[in-house]
């Protein structure tokens, strides 16, 4: 079984090229989103200049990822002295299945400076539970470690609106990249399945992820605090924001995500 990593660094600097999507990553009916997240975040990577850091990274499920052969394409929207927009398309059978906005910006002298940010108050791993083993449990979960402290688990019947806990990949020891740590936020299923008391399908229709600063100096096997918030849900959608600190409090990226859920 390929893991994330060598999955991630299969991906070529050229600007279109033809891929081969693995089996065992299943999420329902497509591929991991976090995965296919990554490998377009790579693919945007080689194309953005060294000494710009990423800032915000949006992408649109468009329809389900599948295993096997695909193409990516990479186009430069624009490439300032300050900020570059990098455009990726994950294409299988002629259609455009991911669409994702990569941008990059320099670090620059300003007179704005407001560095006070959420602080992690995610309860102890060891007071939560791990994700049961169970044949309703996407396959791609059995890469990562889970503890649930904040809310309850999927299709619980807990009606938190807030979700999360820690995390970490179970095997893979790597430094952490952008790839490795867009599987890792986008392994949480959405928040609202834990208002659920039976299974349903849920999908991620968006998804836009900013970071603050650059990744700090850790690995896939830290752990990482993980905390979603709702902030609506009604008729077969919901809108979350989540807040994800490395583990020993910092802050390292805020994301937002439309979901569907068919419960």
């Amino acid at each position: 079984m390929m893991q994330f990593t060598d999955i991630i660094n299969g991906i070529t600097s050229a600007a279109k090229q033809k891929i081969d999507l693995p089996s065992g990553w299943g999420q329902g009916r497509a591929l991991f989103g976090g995965l296919t997240a990554g490998i377009a975040w790579q693919h945007a990577q080689h194309g953005a200049a060294a000494e710009q850091d990423l800032r915000a990274l949006t992408i649109s499920f468009v329809a389900p990822v599948q295993p096997g052969a695909a193409e990516l394409h990479r186009r430069i929207l624009r490439e300032g002295k300050n900020v570059t927009q990098i455009a990726v398309e994950i294409i299988q059978e002629d259609n455009v299945v991911l669409s994702a906005l990569a941008t990059y910006g320099r670090s620059r002298q300003s007179a704005v400076t407001i560095t006070d940010m959420p602080t992690a108050s995610i309860p102890p791993k060891e007071q939560g539970p791990a994700f049961p083993n169970h044949p309703l449990i996407p396959e791609f979960t059995h890469f990562f470690d889970y503890r649930v402290s904040v809310g309850g688990l999927p299709f619980s019947g807990n009606k938190s609106r807030s979700f999360g806990g820690w995390m970490r990949f179970r095997d893979e020891q790597q430094p952490i990249t952008i790839g490795s740590f867009l599987g890792l936020v986008d392994a949480w299923p959405p928040a609202l399945l834990q208002h659920l008391k039976e299974p349903a399908p849920a999908s991620s229709l968006t998804w836009t992820i900013e970071f603050p600063a650059p990744l700090p100096a850790c690995s896939t096997h830290d752990w990482w605090q993980y905390e979603a918030y709702i902030d609506h849900a009604a008729d077969g959608y919901g809108h979350t924001h989540a807040h994800i600190w490395d583990y020993t409090g910092k802050l390292v990226a805020i994301s937002r995500q439309t979901v569907t859920v068919f419960g």
